[in-house]
């Protein structure tokens, strides 16, 4: 955990909330019932964005790729407006995932927030970077590199203020754990009127951010650990191999002197 997370803890867990169990089991359920809440997205194997890298650190496309996907958009953009209607956007995201029909619509009505009933391109390019973040499990890095911007996208009512249910309803793009959501409200929601501001999310991203780290970290040492007793095991096996060889050529050369 990394010390702004280790500082913030004693304020964070002095306060107490009494939240029902059962008010997140309803919004699952709600999720479920439109089709909200299910399998992680993929992405369509051989599809333009399969082809395209997301920066593991900062979760951003190089400067090639935007400039590609700057085609591709223009390419999707048929009537010439710098904008994708809703029309066109579902058969991009129906093209390229396997998200339902419900999902498509709720996810344009996120990135449509002044309902314009279109989107330009730097929604179009945000989304990319969430779906490609997804793809190569880089969820915790983006929410944690980019807290504001996916802050605001599910700020719909510009209240400065999102809800459990904001995240329920858009959870199949973000993957955070069903424990994760439940844990942000009870931890983090420090002024107790369950709903979170900015910095309360943010505190929510770095925490999240030090865990999944953390969780790294372990991983990496119990391959180093794997691959350091399989190193050990070949070579027991190969002295054992050397030393029967040994054993067989002293025993020749026993019987040849025989």
């Amino acid at each position: 955990m990394s010390d702004l997370g280790r500082a913030l803890l004693p304020e964070l867990f002095s306060t107490q909330h009494s939240s029902s169990e059962a008010e997140f089991s309803v919004l699952l359920q709600v999720a479920r019932v439109f089709g909200l809440k299910g399998s992680i997205m993929k992405l369509k194997q051989g599809s333009f964005l399969w082809y395209l890298y997301l920066d593991k650190l900062y979760c951003l496309l190089s400067v090639r790729n935007v400039k590609a996907l700057v085609e591709y958009f223009h390419l999707l953009d048929v009537h010439r407006k710098n904008t994708l209607n809703d029309v066109l956007f579902y058969h991009f995201l129906h093209h390229v995932t396997d998200l339902t029909r419900n999902q498509i619509t709720v996810v344009f009505h996120m990135l449509d927030w002044n309902a314009a009933g279109e989107i330009g391109f730097d929604q179009f390019y945000m989304l990319v970077c969430i779906l490609l973040a997804q793809e190569n499990h880089l969820e915790e890095q983006f929410l944690f590199r980019h807290s504001r911007p996916v802050f605001e996208l599910l700020d719909l009512d510009g209240e400065l203020k999102i809800g459990p249910d904001n995240l329920y309803m858009y959870n199949f793009l973000f993957n955070i754990k069903k424990e994760q959501l439940r844990d942000l409200y009870y931890n983090f929601d420090i002024t107790g009127d369950r709903l979170l501001n900015y910095k309360e999310f943010k505190l929510f991203t770095i925490f999240s951010m030090d865990k999944y780290q953390e969780s790294q970290k372990a991983e990496k040492e119990k391959k180093n650990e794997k691959a350091l007793l399989q190193k050990k095991v070949a070579q027991v096996n190969e002295s054992q191999r050397e030393s029967l060889l040994g054993t067989k050529q002293f025993e020749s050369i026993s019987n040849y002197n025989c």
